[in-house]
């Protein structure tokens, strides 16, 4: 298969793709319909891509386009997700969806929630995130790819999207940039 990667470098997780003799593309710059169609992808993946994916690109590759979310879906869709998961007291997790028009409203393949143990610091909590997408990413990479899969919509009412600019007000909680704790964080935002 002839894969696209959206997002920025990640060594490991490209060349655990690239095991299975598919060849990856990966790119963080705005896409074009133009790059998508002579370049024929198969499916494409987004994973910390800065852009918004136009119209024409999601019609263009229907239901090929996934996006790796660390979030529990539908809360906090956009921006900074784990910072909102735990300023706003919402559910915890990583979610695997379809790519619409939408910010993060794209229909699940599939999630997982995740629980967090002890102290620890933004940072950290994101790591462990990052690392519980891309271990769901590779245990369904396979029916993923198949396209062998059933979705369930999301029930947007119900959750939460935040923009880069929405953290600007909690900035001062942000002691120590991400390496601010968890439990510093919640303390200072009561």
């Amino acid at each position: 298969m002839k894969i696209l990667y959206l997002g920025p470098y990640r060594e490991a997780f490209c060349k655990r793709i690239q095991e299975n003799n598919d060849e990856v593309y990966r790119t963080d710059e705005k896409i074009s319909l133009e790059y998508v169609r002579l370049n024929k992808f198969d499916i494409v993946i987004s994973y910390g891509y800065r852009h918004i994916i136009s119209k024409d690109i999601i019609n263009y590759l229907h239901n090929r386009i996934i996006n790796l979310h660390i979030s529990y879906l539908p809360w906090n869709r956009g921006a900074d997700p784990n910072f909102w998961s735990f300023i706003e007291d919402t559910k915890k997790g990583v979610t695997i969806h379809l790519i619409d028009e939408g910010i993060d409203t794209g229909n699940i393949i599939i999630q997982r929630e995740v629980s967090f143990k002890g102290e620890l610091t933004l940072r950290q909590s994101y790591n462990i995130l990052t690392d519980e997408i891309e271990k769901l990413f590779f245990e369904y990479w396979t029916t993923i790819k198949s396209g062998d899969y059933k979705t369930i919509s999301q029930n947007i009412k119900e959750g939460s999207i935040h923009y880069k600019k929405d953290r600007e007000r909690y900035n001062d909680l942000l002691v120590n940039g991400w390496d601010t704790p968890v439990s510093k964080l919640l303390e200072m935002r009561d």
